[in-house]
């Protein structure tokens, strides 16, 4: 092997090999074990969330595969309408062109002819993260397969009167001209204002005022509400007000909905305008009024002054006609939500327009109910009362987009505004008997992304053919996602895949915690800390990147890059960090909360672990490539050290499928750590030292601790492997000649998991060795309190030792002697007084190493007394700055939380010295 881990060295050519070997496709035994990825869009990259989410879907998979599941991993990208359409907008509009200069068909060529180009990044960025999907069913959502069963389901819903077409408000985007998904609209508070304006009563009686935080919608007004609980409009609700600017006389009416704290009290109702109103003039069956065109200028339903102006400068116009009218009462600053499109970042419309809808009540009915009745479980399990707030509670879902890229609704119109639904042009006129001379025109919308993704769980099996896939791997085991999709992606899966083959599409749900930064903040660029996990994996040469961009050669993802890194925390570029590091970090974090704060020194902890792994397994073949160890038959002799490194492999590999079956994959990576790292790397190596280099050590007893190494190791690679995929089938290749695996597997991902064996298990053994470990630990402890020297031998007495203490002792002294490097090992009776002694405990054991002639005393008492004051003033210095007011008001929780854990750590370091200094007096 070589000497240091270089991550760089090994992954991508393992990775091929992988693939090249057919080796993440099903295997066609065992029982199924199916994952749903959530099919990022093409036009995506894989953010730290995606890499967050794959690693745990990753893991799983891996897992389920070395156990023998028949295991696939289905994945996919969606055609994300929106997104794609404007990334090729944006390439046509650099060449001066649009959309409308090729036309449908040549600009719908043009965006196939990007995704053959470009629509892969994501998937080859999956690759570098290790991921197993079976890649041979690949699909994209407007793949011919994929197409069909989105039509499909189109014609069938639409026959059964679950979709329809009807004029209802959207959210519109009035730079995309087209309606959006509440996914797609980011809602972020701004300042704004709260305009108090003057209704007069059209019978000249007086006036009401009302507050708006949006003026010009007035020119929709359709009536004045109050509360009917509000004493001071009572006398006012039947009455009508003439609108100002218009002309037009409206009602005041009556609705619980208002608050009458709210403003005035008076609130005027646009329902063409606002959610809240279109609701409210339903219930009162007032007029609709829409006063905007697509692209958000005001239309022909106004008065002429304002026809043809844009929004803002519409309101600009009211306010100012108000004013000269004297019906502008006053202007307040009021804060405020304002939607906004997540791809133009233009103000969101409340928009009265055509759309087709699916009525979705009688399908979400077996949807709450297959959660109600605990077939399909949330994990969190609380997440299930988000899901059902929303589906008791749910609107009919919009599915028409005004867009030409995407699955094209299967409608055609003829002159009289009669609707045909049907697979094609022909289709319609053959079901419908329409005589060749009627003109037939195909509807111009396309379908939301959302419709095609939630046939996902089955189209993506082949339905609507009957296929082997859809009765092996319907429903799928489990769904990873993250909680901000569960009303658009999750539940209409459920009702879909119910809906249509009467299974669930799955049987868990673990929704993620969302991964913020490390002081808990989202991750955005305006805020310049988004991480791009393959710069993490890859890392970023700071001096390198700059030197190309003087030397002229830079690319523009190079100068994101420096843009990213000169950030405080980056200011020397970003270490290579290796995948299986990224992962494990991942993995670690993974724990029930609705935030992950991802810190980048726990990707350094655990690059770490990777090295200790490696150097580790060098130690190992050190040890046994050269040597007998046993696998091809001889004798063995386990010493109780083998049988403790066995004994606590089961305990770990039991508590990792614990964890695994709970999706706590937190604990599971703690259990690995906590195994490989202090078990196995730390203590067993070094027993097994104690053994292999003791002349007291037999034949059989170096070839039992030879076969332990190299079996312990190999076991360990499997039960690593889910989460640390690279370095784990790297280091296999090495062990399996040696150790008593005989299997032919191509690579670890597919050998056999661990099994639990209740005949290793031995209490007695790890009893025994924790009493070695605790007797060692109290000898090093005391060394560094008392600032001894590792290499001398130092003398050691037991006080109060019992029959079982001296047991052990009996058993392993030669090992002591050896890892605490003493000198002796005497016992003392009752009647022996221990000289002046620096102690550990041991259960009821005391282990004392008398001082005298071990350290000197006054120069011992002047470096702890150093010591002291230098913590004492830490501590002074932290709880002043925690006691500063100004300081806690303004710094951010995580820094908080920094300097208490940063006093809590000197305070109980100067106690420990204290406690030296108090013991060196009494020598």
């Amino acid at each position: 092997m070589e000497k240091t881990f270089d991550p760089n060295k090994i992954e991508q050519a393992c990775y091929q090999q992988w693939e090249k070997q057919g080796l993440f496709k099903p295997s066609g035994i065992g029982e199924p074990y199916c994952i749903l990825l959530p099919p990022p869009n093409v036009t995506g990259n894989l953010h730290m969330g995606h890499a967050f989410q794959h690693t745990i879907m990753d893991a799983l998979t891996r897992y389920h595969r070395m156990k023998g599941n028949n295991t696939l991993w289905q994945c996919g990208t969606d055609h994300a309408g929106i997104a794609t359409q404007m990334v090729v907008e944006r390439q046509l509009n650099a060449d001066d062109l649009t959309r409308h200069d090729l036309g449908r068909e040549k600009f719908v060529e043009r965006v196939w002819d990007w995704k053959k180009e470009s629509g892969g990044n994501i998937s080859q960025q999956m690759r570098r993260l290790g991921t197993s999907p079976d890649w041979s069913r690949e699909v994209f959502t407007m793949d011919e397969n994929l197409s069909k069963a989105v039509q499909e389901v189109f014609i069938q819903l639409y026959n059964e009167g679950l979709i329809y077409r009807g004029k209802r408000l959207v959210n519109w985007d009035p730079v995309l001209l087209t309606a959006v998904s509440d996914l797609e609209v980011e809602s972020e508070e701004e300042d704004g204002f709260m305009w108090h304006m003057r209704y007069p009563m059209a019978d000249g009686s007086g006036d009401i005022v009302v507050a708006t935080t949006r003026p010009e919608t007035m020119l929709g007004d359709t009536a004045v509400a109050v509360n009917p609980e509000d004493e001071r409009y009572q006398s006012y609700v039947g009455k009508f007000i003439k609108l100002p600017l218009t002309g037009r006389e409206i009602p005041i009416i009556a609705d619980d909905y208002v608050d009458a704290e709210f403003g005035t009290g008076c609130v005027k109702i646009t329902p063409a305008h606002d959610f809240n109103d279109y609701d409210m003039g339903k219930r009162h069956n007032l007029p609709m009024i829409n006063i905007l065109t697509d692209d958000a200028k005001i239309n022909d339903n106004a008065p002429a002054d304002y026809q043809g102006l844009d929004r803002f400068d519409a309101r600009k116009k009211v306010v100012s006609d108000l004013e000269s009218l004297g019906l502008l009462v006053e202007i307040k600053p009021h804060k405020l939500k304002v939607p906004r499109g997540d791809r133009s970042q233009a103000v969101i419309e409340p928009y009265l327009t055509d759309q087709w809808y699916v009525a979705v009540e009688s399908l979400a009915k077996p949807a709450i109910e297959a959660v109600k009745s605990g077939e399909i479980r949330f994990i969190p399990e609380n997440w299930d009362k988000t899901y059902y707030q929303w589906m008791n509670n749910i609107q009919d879902w919009c599915i028409s987009r005004q867009l030409w890229w995407g699955h094209r609704i299967p409608a055609w119109f003829d002159d009289a505004g009669n609707i045909y639904v049907g697979k094609d042009e022909q289709d319609v006129r053959q079901q419908n008997s329409l005589a060749d001379d009627v003109v037939l025109k195909q509807d111009e919308d396309v379908l939301d992304t959302w419709f095609s993704s939630a046939l996902w769980p089955f189209a993506t099996m082949g339905w609507p053919e009957e296929t082997p896939e859809l009765d092996t791997f319907v429903p799928s085991s489990v769904l990873v996602t993250g909680f901000d999709i569960i009303f658009f992606w999750v539940a209409r899966m459920i009702m879909m895949t119910k809906k249509f083959t009467g299974q669930i599409p799955f049987k868990d749900i673990y929704i993620t915690g969302l991964v913020r930064d490390e002081n808990g903040d989202k991750m955005s660029k305006s805020k310049g800390n988004v991480l791009d996990p393959i710069d993490v994996i890859d890392g970023i040469d700071l001096e390198a990147l700059v030197a190309k961009r003087t030397s002229g050669m830079m690319k523009p993802k190079d100068a994101a890059k420096i843009t990213k890194v000169t950030r405080k925390q980056f200011s020397d570029g970003i270490d290579a960090y290796g995948t299986d590091a990224l992962r494990f970090t991942f993995a670690a974090m993974a724990s029930t909360s609705r935030d992950i704060n991802f810190d980048m020194s726990r990707v350094e902890g655990y690059r770490n672990f990777c090295n200790k792994i490696w150097n580790a397994t060098r130690f190992v073949l050190m040890n046994t490539e050269e040597f007998d160890t046993g696998n091809k038959g001889g004798n063995l002799s386990l010493s109780v050290f083998d049988e403790w490194i066995w004994s606590r492999f089961q305990d770990t590999l039991a508590e990792f499928e614990k964890a695994i079956a709970q999706y706590r994959f937190d604990i599971a990576a703690q259990a690995l750590y906590e195994f490989t790292w202090n078990q196995f790397c730390d203590w067993y190596l070094e027993l097994s030292k104690a053994v292999l280099n003791s002349d007291k050590s037999s034949d059989d007893e170096k070839r039992g601790t030879r076969h332990t190494l190299i079996n312990v190791l190999e076991h360990l690679m499997r039960l690593l492997h889910p989460v640390m995929p690279f370095i784990t089938d790297e280091i296999a290749q090495k062990l399996k000649p040696l150790s008593a695996n005989d299997s032919n597997a191509a690579s670890i991902m597919v050998d056999a998991f661990p099994l639990y064996q209740v005949s290793r298990k031995n209490e007695q053994a790890e009893n025994d060795i924790e009493w070695v470990k605790s007797f060692v630990v109290g000898i090093r402890n005391i060394r560094g309190e008392m600032d001894i020297p590792p290499s001398k031998k130092l003398p050691v007495l037991l006080a109060n030792a019992s029959s079982k203490d001296i047991d052990r002792l009996a058993k392993t002294q030669d090992y002591l002697v050896l890892l605490a490097k003493l000198e002796s090992v005497s016992v003392l009776d009752n009647s022996e007084k221990a000289p002046a002694s620096a102690t550990a405990i041991v259960g009821e054991m005391e282990i004392m190493i008398p001082m005298a002639g071990l350290i000197d005393k006054d120069a011992e008492l002047k470096r702890l007394n150093k010591s002291a004051e230098k913590l004492e003033n830490d501590v002074k210095r932290t709880e002043g700055k925690l006691s500063n007011e100004n300081f806690v008001g303004k710094a951010p929780e995580a820094v908080i939380n920094k300097e208490r854990a940063k006093l809590e750590d000197a305070q109980m370091q100067l106690s420990k010295i204290q406690e030296q200094i108090e013991t060196i007096k009494a020598l």
